[in-house]
């Protein structure tokens, strides 16, 4: 198989709103993207003709009852079966924004012992409301993330964020031994940082959004299953950054664009 033949399914319903900017992302890169709406893939039954799935950001179903709660139970009742087989083969599930609020609603984020039946974690509103602005973030994930592999260990990334249900939390009786659970099994990924990587310490506008230990994105204990707040997709090319006209010089393409090639180096190697 070569790396064109690569097929990722970028699933949306309504109020998805940003499945164009991550298809477009993946096509940058030389591999066949399709956006396909939940209900064409419980219709034709084709889930697993594909070698990843993403859940792209955006408002599912309108956020009603919490964000992502809605898609996940509609995952569990008209995709469960393809779905918990997607998982079983280890194909890379990438969950961003309102994705990743869908992953922990699911049961796959954190996933201390697999895909659990209920909600490890969750995704609370922040205490500032919708945030939209660009921030800072540290590559704190030694190797097991499969979506990191390309960013060095400590690596500062500029990307946007978008949402108003972003702040990480765990239960707080647990919240110590379960962020200790995540660092010993290498699943924390990114982490909110000041531009020069120094901790945010939970302190605004660093940490946007109040997250636990300044979490903006976890992986399952295998890496293959990813979730995070910021957009990497909004942060693909040198155009989307938010001082391109004063800079005399940029790179051609931003930081987002490392989250999707170190996936299919992944796929690479493999090849």
């Amino acid at each position: 198989m070569k790396l064109q033949d690569i097929r990722v399914c970028v699933m949306r319903v309504g109020g998805t709103n940003c499945d164009a900017e991550t298809q477009r992302a993946f096509h940058e890169l030389g591999v066949q993207a399709d956006v396909r709406h939940l209900n064409e893939l419980v219709k034709q039954r084709n889930l697993l003709d594909y070698h990843m799935l993403v859940f792209p950001g955006g408002f599912s179903y309108g956020d009603y009852v919490r964000s992502g709660a809605i898609f996940a139970r509609m995952l569990t009742a008209k995709l469960g079966k393809d779905l918990r087989s997607f998982i079983d083969q280890n194909r890379p599930i990438l969950g961003i924004c309102n994705g990743f609020q869908i992953l922990v609603e699911e049961g796959l984020l954190p996933g201390f012992e697999g895909v659990s039946d209920f909600p490890e974690a969750s995704l609370a509103n922040n205490s500032r409301g919708y945030r939209c602005q660009w921030v800072y973030l540290k590559n704190e994930n030694k190797s097991k993330c499969i979506f990191t592999t390309k960013i060095p260990k400590g690596k500062v990334l500029r990307m946007p964020i978008a949402h108003g249900e972003g702040r990480f939390l765990f239960p707080k009786e647990k919240e110590e031994a379960l962020l200790q659970k995540l660092i010993d099994n290498d699943m924390v990924a990114l982490r909110y940082c000041s531009k020069d990587g120094a901790d945010a310490n939970g302190k605004y506008p660093a940490n946007p959004n109040g997250s636990f230990h300044d979490i903006a994105g976890i992986c399952n204990r295998e890496g293959t299953v990813f979730g995070l707040m910021p957009h990497p997709e909004r942060a693909f090319y040198w155009w989307q950054q938010p001082d391109w006209t004063s800079q005399q010089a940029m790179p051609q393409f931003g930081d987002g664009k490392l989250i999707f090639e170190s996936l299919l180096d992944h796929f690479a190697k493999k090849l």
